[in-house]
C-alpha cells in the first residue's frame, strides 16, 4: 500500500524504527496471543487514517458492522492525550483519574485471537512487547527502558498529528469514516496537543540517544 500524504509516510518511517527494535529483543507477543488485546486501546487520527486506506471493501464493510456494536459498549474514553500527560508530569501534578478495565472486552478488530490489520495496527498495539505471557503473569512484562521508548514514540506520533486528534479505536475508527472537521468537536476525541517535553527520565537520557537521532532523521 502506497500513501501520499507525508505524515504517513514519516508514520510508517516510526513504526520501522521501532519495529527494528522490537526484532533485535525475545518478545513473547505473537500472532494469537491477544490477552492484551482489549477495547480500551488508543491512537491518533493519523493512524486511523492508515488503517482505513489499507482496507479493501469487504474488510471496511465487517468492521463497520463490528463497530456499530461496539460503539454501545464500555470502552476507555481517554481525558487526555500523551502529550497532555506528559506535560502534567513534568510540572509534577497528577494526572486525572481514568475508567480502564480490561473486561470490557476484546478489541473489534480481532477474529479468533488474529488481528486483522497486524501490518496496520497502531503503536499503541505495537509497543505492547511483552517478555512474558501475559496469560502466565497476569500482566505485560515490560522494562522500564522499553517504557521510556514507547513514550517517546507515542508523544512523537500524536506531534506528527498535531491537528488531528487522539481516542478510543472505536470512537475514532468511526468519526474517521464519517469525517473529522477542523472546527467540529467530535464526541469522546481529544485534540491532540504538541510536543514540549519527551518523558525521558535522567537515567536513560544517554542510552536512548541514539534512538532519538534515528527518530529526529526522520523527515515529518
Amino acid at each position: 500500500m502506497i500513501f501520499s500524504d507525508p505524515r504517513i509516510h514519516a508514520l510508517d518511517q516510526l513504526y520501522a524504527v521501532y519495529d527494528r527494535l522490537t526484532d533485535a529483543r525475545e518478545v513473547a507477543c505473537k500472532k494469537f496471543c491477544a490477552v492484551c488485546c482489549t477495547c480500551n486501546v488508543t491512537l491518533t487520527s493519523l493512524e486511523a487514517h492508515r488503517i482505513i486506506a489499507a482496507l479493501d471493501d469487504n474488510a471496511k464493510q465487517t468492521i463497520r458492522e463490528k463497530l456499530k456494536n461496539q460503539l454501545e459498549r464500555p470502552r476507555f474514553i481517554p481525558k487526555l492525550t500523551i502529550n497532555q500527560l506528559a506535560d502534567i508530569c513534568v510540572k509534577g501534578e497528577d494526572p486525572p483519574d481514568e475508567d480502564m478495565d480490561p473486561a470490557w472486552g476484546a478489541c473489534p478488530l480481532l477474529d479468533d485471537n488474529a488481528c486483522t490489520i497486524y501490518d496496520d495496527r497502531p503503536f499503541g498495539c505495537r509497543c505492547m512487547t511483552s517478555v512474558q505471557k501475559c496469560s502466565d503473569t497476569g500482566a505485560a512484562d515490560i522494562d522500564e527502558f522499553t517504557l521510556t521508548i514507547n513514550h517517546v514514540f507515542l508523544q512523537t506520533i500524536e506531534h506528527i498529528d498535531i491537528n488531528g486528534y487522539f481516542g478510543n479505536l472505536s470512537d475514532m475508527l468511526a468519526e474517521v469514516w464519517t469525517g473529522i472537521n477542523a472546527g467540529s468537536n467530535p464526541l469522546h476525541l481529544i485534540r491532540n496537543a504538541p510536543l514540549s517535553a519527551l518523558l525521558v527520565p535522567p537515567e536513560h537520557r544517554e542510552k536512548i540517544q541514539p534512538i532519538l537521532t534515528a527518530i529526529r532523521a526522520i523527515r515529518m
